[in-house]
């Protein structure tokens, strides 16, 4: 198991004493106040960190978000009575986005004079990238740092269909849009592969500048580094990586010593919620109850000036918001649409930010939410995390104002569609099907046989229409030419720092970053007191744990819920897979899919 120590210090300075004439020296000697003890904040940092809220009762507090996270690092960084921090990282599942922001967040408790070491007992790229915005780096000798570069890996499954019979009938629009290939061809073509070389390289840029900007090494040292990985934490030291071996119980007496041995305070779970577990007596029944309902006090109205942060993170589909089959969230067109129609009609609601992390889905959902967004007359801001592509970007294009982070993949504005033929395989398997129609496209969504002539040019004349109602949208809230934004869009997927470059989006930030920007926007001060209301509001525990009322797959949901983690455990790539092939039950809902069309994940 991996893990991570990271520790902020306040340098204690005492100014001399300026020389006296005789004349002034008082009968008493004037001595030096002595320096209190170091007090540090123990944080660990570990598993995915999710967006938006939570659960809540026990269940939601036990599990911590994004925000959690951010703003244990805040706290530290404003509390004058923590001199050091010490940040431990377990190994934490996170992306480009959510690293960017644990970066920033780090560099704002620097930026107070507290000095940050980084404890790693082994070492992936992501947690390197983020130790390295530490001062220091600590590993044990047994250490090894992992830091290889990126490899992308793309599975094709045109072959195993056509052992099994089974066609893929897939159409697109724009020739980047490449989230049917898996399905069509047994390897990238070569605008997906461009699209994927041109994204790896601006990764690749932003890891080796990350690294070069923090460890003081020349760029071709760390490229060199990269090249020759893994390394045991003696090589990377002796190549400048780290700076030091030392085990974790050791941490204490290096913070002692480069502070002039002073007595060292550590405060363990800083900043966590504290979940009170006394349940003796009937109170105590009673609040159990409450937390595992996710019950909380009723609380006055307030006219306190609200800002609205609603997250929209999952695929993208029709309904409510949930979570499928596989514990991936489901963005649900219903659910957003109430959570926006209902900031934008609270007149304590002075502006709105959204928070996207989706790859797309469904694209009349993504139109229907597309057009509630648009409705709204209050400032409206764009925060992008992980992924805001296809349907992300096509719910985001029409704000006030558009931030990304760095690592952000958006872009992707095109539209697939297609079936499954799959009258071989029930043949192989023995069952025939006799068909009786009416229409001369009346087997467009058949799952028996591919298109006919007429019927592919009918689908490929809708989703057509499609794009280019994505199309024209998104050049108008980029405020850009049909014709410029048309360029820029066929499917292509763009990083944060790709996409401002082309005007996708208006400036590189954290979900901060655009939460200030939208308290401008709507004429307030950030100073002032201003409360935040987080939407949609979270699943009840009941839901969270059973599934929505009305699904008649809880049985199921849990049964293959419980199968993924076991074959996640043993295989992760594996489970990876299984994920990749749900595609085909969306398929099986919904025609017309403005849906991301990989999944990049680094080790």
């Amino acid at each position: 198991m991996r893990r991570a120590l990271i520790v902020f210090c306040l340098t204690f300075c005492i100014p001399a004493l300026s020389t006296l004439g005789a004349e002034n020296i008082p009968d008493t000697s004037i001595k030096a106040p002595r320096p209190g003890p170091i007090n540090a904040a123990h944080i660990v940092i570990k598993g995915n960190y999710p967006e938006g809220p939570q659960t809540p009762g026990l269940f939601g507090d036990l599990l911590e978000g994004l925000s959690d996270g951010i703003a244990r690092l805040d706290k530290a960084a404003a509390d004058e009575k923590i001199s050091t921090v010490i940040l431990r990282l377990r190994n934490p599942v996170i992306g480009w986005a959510k690293l960017y922001e644990f970066q920033q967040a780090i560099g704002r408790v620097r930026a107070r004079g507290k000095k940050v070491y980084a404890w790693l007992d082994s070492g992936s790229s992501m947690d390197y990238l983020l130790a390295a915005s530490c001062d220091q780096i600590i590993m044990p000798e047994s250490g090894v740092l992992m830091m290889l570069g990126l490899r992308a890996e793309v599975s094709f499954y045109k072959n195993m269909f056509d052992k099994l019979d089974v066609k893929a009938e897939m159409l697109r629009v724009g020739e980047f849009k490449s989230a049917a290939e898996p399905y069509t061809r047994t390897e990238m073509s070569p605008e997906f592969r461009s699209e994927m070389e041109a994204i790896l390289d601006d990764y690749y840029r932003q890891m080796v500048d990350a690294v070069v900007a923090s460890r003081k090494l020349q760029r071709e040292q760390v490229i060199a580094a990269i090249d020759s990985g893994p390394h045991t934490a003696r090589a990377a030291k002796k190549l400048g990586l780290i700076d030091r071996i030392a085990y974790e119980d050791e941490i204490e007496e290096v913070i002692k010593r480069e502070n002039a041995n002073l007595p060292l305070s550590i405060s363990k779970s800083y900043g966590k919620k504290k979940i009170d577990t006394d349940f003796s007596g009937f109170g105590g029944m009673i609040k159990m109850m409450n937390l595992l309902m996710g019950v909380k006090p009723s609380k006055r109205g307030s006219r306190i000036p609200k800002i609205a942060v609603i997250y929209a993170t999952g695929a993208i589909m029709s309904g409510r918001s949930k979570q499928d089959l596989f514990g991936q969230g489901i963005l649900g067109a219903e659910t957003l649409i109430k959570a926006v129609r209902s900031a934008n009609g609270d007149e304590t609601v002075k502006t709105i930010v959204l928070r996207v992390d989706s790859p797309g889905g469904s694209a009349l959902a993504s139109d229907l939410m597309w057009r509630a967004l648009e409705k709204v007359e209050k400032p409206l801001v764009v925060s992008m995390g992980d992924v805001a592509a296809s349907g992300g970007y096509y719910i985001s294009m029409g704000a006030d104002h558009i931030f990304a982070e760095p690592g952000t993949l958006t872009g992707s504005i095109g539209v697939v569609g297609g079936k499954f033929a799959l009258k071989g395989l029930f043949e192989k398997i023995g069952i025939t099907t006799t068909v009786i129609s009416r229409g001369k496209n009346s087997g467009a969504l058949s799952s028996l046989n591919g298109f006919s002539d007429s019927e592919r040019r009918a689908m490929t004349r809708m989703i057509q229409e499609v794009y280019d109602q994505f199309t024209y949208k998104a050049a108008q809230g980029r405020k850009m030419q049909h014709a410029d934004l048309e360029k820029l869009a066929r499917g292509r997927v763009y990083t944060g720092a790709m996409a401002v470059k082309v005007g996708l989006v208006d400036k590189l930030g954290t979900l901060e970053d655009a939460i200030t920007h939208a308290t401008r926007l709507a004429g307030l001060d950030p100073k002032d007191k201003i409360k935040r209301l987080v939407l949609p509001k979270p699943a009840s525990p009941f839901e969270a744990l059973f599934g929505p009322t009305d699904s008649d797959t809880r049985l199921s949901r849990a049964q293959i819920g419980a199968f993924v983690q076991s074959l996640r455990a043993i295989s992760p790539a594996a489970a990876e897979q299984l994920k990749a092939v749900n595609i085909v039950n969306q398929l099986a809902r919904e025609k017309r899919l403005t849906l991301m069309p990989f999944r990049l994940r680094v080790e």
